[in-house]
This record gives structure tokens, sequence and C-alpha cells, in this order.
């Protein structure tokens, strides 16, 4: 395809999505509204408007949309391309997502008859008066779940992608036999490490970065105050390519929550407010099967945890508003997953009759609560927390939980993992294996959940900090490799897969940017 045409389609495509947004309409008024200045001349029409919408800010939240929908966009392809090519190309990796959601949602179904259950159902009116009036305290509530159990946990799902294979690639043709140490079998192209430093160039030995250069022993004058200053102008000019490029370095506390929202163009307007409010009430008058789920996964995780314990009624309260929103379907668009769908009562097998279940289109599993959890101590207000949230999820998360060749898919992040731990740690790798304690299977649990939970709040911060400054989650790989780098001298020494989860069983000490760095630019090639 010639640029000129995919640069068109995208412009196309974009101004579509723009045109029925509360942006769209909000921009309009402001035209209109400004026809009545007397600066607006009648032979300058168009450029005086334009000039008024540059200075009066609204051109740059139009760029910020634009912004925000580029990274959304799907990479371009040929024009005669299926539509299901749009979310995922390759035919065994949606013929493999396809079968893993079908055993997904026979899991629910199945959990449904067993414990009758209704998949949905109206609350009564003392239910939802109960309900409503318990909204902020939802932690104090202890129902029983026992009888629930998560519809499946990370290691069921890597156990999928171990047995992934191409059918069109013989693996006998590798030239090298290191390919076939690791668990993951699958040709997909991932970087390496000259590679990575030229993508991540700014995490460079003397590029300043927070979570290095902001600590006790350096006086603040020499990196902290003057970038600080930095992030305010960032936030001033309101320009999320600005914001994302900054917060490369890393963002400093007072400044992350407004950071992040900016990089996302999640502004919590009136109409989000309404949106999220509008959620609320769907939660309080329909009780589902997945609230269940949310309940058991909660109590499992984030309650058990000493950083977001205190944050167990707002994950309720976030967790069963997102299992309601269908913007969420969305992002199905470019994500290889499919919505579930399930019948309605007495209808079983009339496609007529079949629904998109849960209505935003994702079963949560188990460790599903911990993307939420690290927001709660950015955002102390319920719909802001949400907004920022659900954008979250639809640009990164939902790439950690669904079968795709993308390179910030699981996939791709777990086979970076074992090719750099392969070629830069080769006798670490060999002696693991050879004791049984693959290394993928130690360090997929902390790659499925973008660390959270495993790190320190802190350090946790750091690394979202540049998943967003380089919208991509291969850092996470990288991070996973460097742990492993960082312990090599003990696991050399364990004789089981036990002694080496114990190894690395805490890993809230660490700290991630000396850890990147050391790893990414100190490693001899």
């Amino acid at each position: 395809m010639e640029g000129g045409t995919e640069l068109s389609l995208t412009i196309a495509h974009i101004v579509q999505r723009l045109k029925g947004s509360h942006l769209h309409s909000q921009i309009e008024r402001q035209a209109k509204d400004c026809l009545h200045q007397p600066e607006i001349k009648l032979e300058s029409l168009k450029d005086d408007v334009r000039s008024f919408l540059k200075t009066s800010g609204w051109e740059r939240k139009l760029q910020n949309a634009v912004y925000r929908e580029l990274h959304l966009q799907l990479p371009p392809s040929h024009p005669m391309a299926p539509p299901e090519h749009l979310k995922e190309p390759l035919a065994y990796m949606r013929k493999a997502q396809a079968s893993w959601e079908k055993r997904v949602l026979k899991s629910l179904n199945s959990m449904s008859t067993e414990l009758e259950v209704p998949l949905a159902r109206m609350r009564s009116a003392a239910e939802q008066k109960e309900l409503a009036n318990k909204w902020n305290e939802m932690g104090t509530d202890d129902p029983d779940l026992s009888r629930f159990r998560p519809v499946y946990a990370p290691k069921d799902f890597l156990e999928v992608l171990i047995n992934l294979r191409n059918p069109n690639h013989d693996s006998s043709e590798d030239v090298s036999a290191r390919s076939h140490w690791g668990l993951i079998q699958v040709p997909v192209n991932v970087r390496d490490i000259p590679q990575l430093r030229q993508a991540y160039a700014e995490l460079n030995l003397i590029t300043g970065q927070l979570g290095i250069d902001d600590h006790a022993h350096i006086h603040p004058d020499l990196f902290e105050s003057e970038y600080v200053q930095i992030g305010k102008k960032v936030l001033v000019e309101q320009d999320s390519a600005a914001a994302q490029q900054y917060s490369r370095q890393g963002c400093p506390t007072g400044l992350r929550a407004d950071l992040w929202a900016l990089i996302l163009n999640s502004t919590n307007q009136p109409p989000d407010v309404m949106h999220y409010e509008q959620l609320t009430a769907g939660v309080i008058q329909h009780a589902l099967l997945v609230d269940h789920l949310i309940y058991k996964d909660v109590k499992l995780t984030a309650s058990n945890d000493d950083y977001y314990f205190v944050f167990e009624d707002f994950l309720y309260q976030v967790l069963l508003c997102f299992s309601r929103d269908t913007a969420v379907l969305d992002h199905f668009n470019y994500n290889s997953a499919t919505p579930p769908k399930s019948y309605i009562h007495g209808k079983v097998g009339d496609e007529e009759c079949a629904v998109v279940y849960p209505p935003n289109g994702v079963i949560p599993f188990h460790g599903f609560s911990m993307y939420v959890a690290p927001l709660c101590f950015l955002y102390n207000e319920p719909s802001k927390l949400y907004s920022v949230f659900r954008e979250m999820y639809t640009r990164y998360f939902f790439r950690l939980h669904s079968i795709s060749s993308s390179p910030s898919g699981i996939v791709s992040l777990c086979l970076q993992f074992e090719r750099l731990l392969q070629t830069h740690l080769p006798q670490l790798f060999y002696h693991l294996r050879q004791i049984g304690a693959q290394p993928l299977r130690i360090a997929f649990k902390w790659m499925v959940r973008g660390f959270s939970g495993y790190l320190s709040t802190d350090q946790l911060l750091l690394l979202w900090d540049r998943i967003l400054g380089y919208d991509s989650l291969e850092v996470v790989a990288v991070l996973a490799a460097a742990v492993f780098a960082f312990r090599a001298e003990n696991l050399m020494e364990v004789t089981s897969l036990a002694s080496a989860e114990a190894v690395l069983a805490d890993l809230s000490t660490l700290k991630v940017v000396p850890l990147i760095q050391i790893f990414l630019f100190a490693t001899s090639i």
C-alpha cells in the first residue's frame, strides 16, 4: 500500500470515530458561540474561528483526542484483508484464542448450572435498597463465596501458550538449538538487547531517572527540582504527546495522577461522571454471576495485600461497574479476542437471542483486580479512577490475557523474556531447565499482572510510568529477565523448582529502574 492511501484511510477512520463524540459537539458549540464576537470577521471567517479555537485551548483538546485514537488505531493493512485480520493477522493465533474462549465460557456456564446461580437476574427492591446503602462500604460485607472458584488462573493460561504451535513452521529448520530450551515454541519476532537499547534510549545510564536520581543521598537541585518544574509545564500545556515523552524518565509522585490522565486523555468530564453513575445504577438493579467472581478475586488478592487491602471498597465499585460497561466492547475491534455470548433463558441455540456476557465482554480471572489496585493510590474519586482504569485496560492490560502476535501481547513477552535469558545468561537458563524449574513458569505470574502485587507500590508505579511513556508492555519482559539476572548467583545454587521459587518469592525490595538500566545498558553483548 502507498503511504498516501494509508494516511488518508487513517485520517478518515479517526474523523469517523470523533464525529459522534462529546468533544465534537463541544467544539461545534464553541465555534457557533464565537461568531458573535467582534474580532470574528466575515471575510476571514474560517481563519478567525480556527484562531479562536486555538487560543481558547480547544485545538489542543482535539490534538489530544486524535493522539489517543492514533494509539488505538489498527496497523495499516491491505484494503482487501478480511476484518478478522485486523484483530489478529495469524490464523493459528486466532484459532487458539477462539478455542481458549470456548473453554473459559464453558467453565462459566457449568459453574452457573452446578451452583444454580443464573448468569444475570433483577435484584429485588429490598436487595437494591440494601446495596445502594452500603455502596461505599462493600468491604464490610462477607458473603459466602466458598462455592465459587476463579474461572481460570494464570497458570492455566500458560499451559495454553506452551502448547501453541505454528502449523506452517518446521522448528527443525532453526539454526539455534536454544529455541528448544524454552517453553514458548512459536516464531514471533522479538527485539534483542541492541534493538531494545535503541528503542529505550532514554533509560540509558547517563540520562536522569526518577527512581534513581531522586534518592535522599543525591541533592534535589542536581536533577529532581528542575525535572519537577518541567513536569508542571507539561501539565500547564495539556499536551498528551509531551506528557508521554516526559513519562519515559518517570513521573514525580505529586504530578503522576494528572500526567497519566493526560497521556490517556482521560478527562473525566460531566458526561464521564454521568456514565459512571449510570453504570452504578446498573449494578444496583441487576446481579450477575461474574459479581461473585469479582468479590472472590478481591478477597483472594487485594484484601490480603499489605499495600492494597485499604482499597477494597474502591475495587468492588470499579470492577462491578466495569463488568457492565458496553463501551469496553469497542476494544474488541483491535483485540484478538471476541466477546463471549450467552443465550437468554430458555432460548439456547437461537442466535437472535444471543447476548454478550458479561456486558463488557471480559470474564475476570484470578488476579484481575490487581490491574486496578495500584491506581487507587493515584485517584480517590471513583469516576476518575474508573475512567483511567478503563483506558489502561483497553490500551494495555487486555494484551496480557489474550493470545496474539502483538509485540506487547503476552506471547511475545514470554518469548522475549526467554530469549533475553537464553542469550545473556545461558548457563543459568540451562541449569534451571535441567532441575525442572523453567524460568517462564516462575516469571509468568509477574508478567500477566504487569508485576502488580509483586513489587512495592512506588516501584510498580515507576514501571508503569515507562509502560505509558513507551506505549509498550515490552519493559515488563525486560524487568522479568533483569530480576533473574540480579538473583543469578543464588539461582545457580538451587536444585529444585520449589527452591528457585523461594529465591524469587519476595520482589518487594527490588528497585525497578536500576535493574532495567543495568540489564539493558551494562550487559556485555
